[in-house]
């Protein structure tokens, strides 16, 4: 169990009193700015896709590791990572991250091949863990009354949704005039300015008494985590008859069970199981999960249904995704004040009804559904997105004494980083199944591009640009209409997914409330 340091001064650097830090805001709009910098990292890359599939030629499997190794070595790392944090300092941590993060974008914006492009974006993930579960461990600690830190996680999550409009549009641009590798250096300027001013306004915060830190247990965790995730990952793509599929499962789940059992026998644990036995975090974070999980999935590939099957430019397709991030804004801003009123269960379950009757309105698209149906959809999403991601991360940090801060946040980030690895594992996995299942190649495409054709929208796409006549049109409509059933089929089962969570948020949310000010404990 993790000693009890409550105490100790956790907070150093500025002063702090039962408000916290004088500087709190000014050190809150520096903290926001890693979370545009993994935000606009996420989703710019969904615009790219159809470029760098032109340029890489990537196979259908490829397409997915791209889109989530990411998400993959992030969720193996987080865990680590918060502890890490906790022990040596999170903001030092999350400095040198930044660097690191800003760096590798500018490998992967340059990347020759598609099998360097997912080496890039493994070190990034690498980069990536040590920001999220920083950032909210200072907010955690720089605000320790109740009613601020939840308007603060708030505008944390708000400024994660700005990031993830702004990425879009931005990218959109720099695709319309630029190669597609330009989408990764937008993170450039960003992060140079978090460092630059990180440095002087940031406080250190840390667990002055962390205990030795445990390799073993970080080994168990990366080990599982990668491998249960890889398992579910190749299953869903080619089936569990490769003997290299059960062999993976088996490895992943056994580490991670070890990992579990060796952390209840540990006096000072990498991750305190214990918190597990709170119904709010438990909850909190298994509604993370499977919310990420129904909506990763069918919105990772709704930017390529936006300009392959709807023939938008990527400025517009980008600025077709805003009222997901315009309703999760307001909603975020919101949420704390909501969860008080009506209470963390009824806000959260809400939210994720929201969601699920929105994707369940995506099961019906098709290529000429009109804007306002989808925009509305959009919209839908983004407002339960904001309002249940916001009060589940207050729920988290709050169930958790102050100096454990960086390890309850990653646990936190660890559900919604492996809720998006599942659910473009599996659902992208369906998407890309179905596809392959149900397009038609016409005998009169070249056999150069008709492999490209039957592996992915993008590669049918630019085999009709090769093609000419009826065999070109007869191509784009088998295409179009393969992967729109395939698009139908995940949005239906993200549905199911996210109300399922939302009855399992019903019963596990009970008597859950957002916590009191730490000055009160």
């Amino acid at each position: 169990m993790a000693r009890s340091t409550s105490s100790t001064p956790v907070h150093t650097g500025t002063g702090s009193s039962a408000k916290g830090a004088p500087g709190r805001w000014i050190a809150l709009g520096v903290l926001t700015l890693s979370v545009l910098l993994v935000a606009i990292d996420a989703t710019v890359l969904g615009l790219a896709i159809p470029f760098l599939s032109e340029d890489l030629e990537p196979t259908g499997t490829q397409l997915l590791w791209i889109g989530d190794v990411y998400s993959f070595v992030i969720a193996g790392l987080l865990v680590t990572a918060g502890s890490v944090g906790d022990r040596i300092g999170r903001k030092k941590l999350l400095l040198w991250g930044s660097a690191a993060f800003g760096a590798l974008s500018v490998v992967a914006a340059y990347a020759p091949s598609a099998e360097a492009l997912i080496a890039a974006r493994v070190a990034m993930g690498v980069a990536g863990a040590t920001l999220m579960p920083s950032t909210l461990a200072l907010v955690r600690n720089i605000f320790p009354d109740a009613r601020e830190r939840s308007f603060a996680i708030g505008v944390w999550g708000a400024m994660s949704m700005a990031g993830a409009a702004f990425g879009p549009v931005v990218g959109g641009f720099l695709l319309e005039h630029f190669w597609w590798g330009s989408v990764f250096l937008i993170n450039l300027p960003v992060m140079a300015v978090l460092i630059a001013v990180g440095i002087k306004l940031l406080p250190e915060s840390k667990n002055p008494d962390p205990g030795p830190f445990d390799i073993f247990s970080a080994a168990l965790s990366l080990v599982g985590m990668i491998a249960t995730v890889y398992a579910v990952k190749e299953a869903a793509a080619h089936g569990v008859m490769h003997w290299q599929i059960p062999l993976a499962a088996v490895v992943g789940v056994g580490a991670l069970v070890w990992f579990g059992r060796r952390q209840l026998s540990l006096p000072v644990p990498l991750l305190d199981m214990r918190l597990f036995r709170n119904r709010a975090f438990s909850g909190s974070v298994l509604a993370d999960l499977l919310t990420v999980l129904g909506l990763s999935g069918a919105l990772f590939f709704l930017s390529q249904f936006l300009q392959l099957v709807q023939s938008k430019s990527p400025l517009q397709a980008g600025l077709a995704e805003m009222p997901a991030t315009a309703g999760a804004i307001v909603s975020g801003l919101l949420a704390g004040v909501a969860a008080r009123r009506l209470s963390p269960r009824v806000v959260v379950t809400g939210g994720l009804t929201s969601i699920g009757l929105a994707l369940g309105a995506l099961t019906v698209l098709s290529q000429d559904t009109p804007y306002l149906y989808l925009g509305g959809a959009l919209l839908l999403i983004g407002v339960g997105a904001g309002f249940s991601f916001t009060v589940t991360a207050d729920l988290i940090l709050g169930s958790a004494p102050k100096e454990n801060a960086g390890s309850a946040s990653a646990v936190s980030e660890t559900a919604y980083e492996l809720g998006a690895a599942l659910g473009i594992a599996l659902l992208g996995s369906v998407i890309t199944g179905v596809y392959r299942s149900a397009v038609t190649v016409p005998a009169e495409v070249s056999n150069t591009t008709a492999d490209g054709a039957r592996e992915s929208l993008a590669g049918a796409v630019e085999a009709a640009r090769a093609t000419s006549g009826q065999a070109a049109a007869d191509l784009t409509r088998s295409a179009n209409d393969a992967f729109l059933e395939g698009l139908r089929i995940a949005a239906g089962a993200g549905a199911v997914v996210l109300l399922a969570a939302a009855v399992a948020a019903w019963f596990m949310l009970r008597g859950a409330n957002i916590a009191a000010s730490d000055v009160e404990h």
